[in-house]
């Protein structure tokens, strides 16, 4: 009896693809040394997971011959990062923070100086347009603006076209979508824009958290929320350390209701909800 043959079919062939100890240990110390991210074993099958295509996509045999070919491809570099450093975000995500800034921070706004604001970790820009909507709300013409930055070049390139899927209206309160947000129609059905009112007071930069920082001022408040969570203890210190130096005395510090600043920084003081802030420079002693 003829014996039958088939061609190898290579569209599945990144389902065959295996991530070895050595080969994630080389990742997880990759990225840590850019973003100072920590990743634990736990997060082995996210990063096989999230890199698995681009291996298939230079028709590379292994993660060990991506890991090779990131270093001397810029581009790919780039997107490895994007990859590994993308985290989830929400409109109005932990909305005691937006209350707090709307009902406590802004009233003690001095209009003598323009209000600034800096999301430093600001992913595909829903925190950031969801401050800029409070301050629009509560400001209004008043001068104000806010930085957001991110590491990953995509989720910022997503950040500064402030369009989102319609599913995500949801997440906006009913005042602030109705006066600040865009329904698309025709082409853009299905998605929202956000308004140019909004847009308008609103900055992207790429930012390294884990290298000094640019030169970008002072600040009134700075939200770094749901990020510490991947750093460990040294990291943190050296983030909070380089941050808190862009924050003006009195200043506002956010994290997330997950994390704690506790014992990180001497010149920041717990104010309750996960809120910190910085302690007044001290009056020149008398001579």
């Amino acid at each position: 009896m003829a014996i039958k043959y088939t061609k190898w079919d290579n569209r599945n062939k990144s389902a065959n693809l295996l991530l070895s100890d050595h080969d994630f240990n080389n990742f997880r110390h990759w990225i840590f040394e850019i973003s100072g991210i920590s990743m634990g074993p736990s997060k082995k099958a996210l990063v096989a997971g999230r890199l698995a295509r681009r291996v298939q996509h230079h028709g590379l045999r292994s993660f060990h011959a991506y890991f090779d070919y990131l270093h001397h491809d810029t581009a790919e570099h780039q997107i490895a990062i994007d990859l590994l450093t993308t985290n989830e975000t929400h409109f109005f995500r932990e909305p005691r923070h937006f209350e707090l800034l709307r009902d406590v921070v802004l009233p003690e706004y001095s209009q003598t100086q323009k209000m600034r604001i800096w999301s430093a970790a600001s992913s595909t820009g829903q925190e950031v347009y969801s401050i800029a909507m409070v301050l629009a709300h509560v400001l209004g013409q008043e001068p104000w603006e806010i930085l957001g930055s991110d590491l990953s070049t995509k989720v910022l390139d997503q950040a500064c076209s402030a369009l989102y899927d319609i599913s995500m209206a949801r997440e906006i309160p009913d005042l602030f979508l109705r006066s600040f947000c865009l329904k698309g129609v025709g082409a853009q059905n299905g998605r929202f824009l956000i308004a140019p009112e909004v847009t308008s007071r609103v900055r992207f930069a790429q930012v390294n958290l884990n290298q000094d920082l640019p030169n970008v001022g002072e600040f009134d408040v700075i939200f770094l929320r749901n990020v510490l969570i991947y750093f460990n203890e040294d990291t943190k210190r050296g983030v909070i350390d380089r941050l808190q130096k862009k924050l003006r005395p009195g200043g506002w510090f956010f994290v997330g209701h997950s994390e704690s600043l506790h014992g990180i920084h001497p010149a920041l003081e717990s104010y309750g909800y996960s809120v910190y802030r910085k302690r007044m420079a001290s009056a020149t002693p008398k001579v």
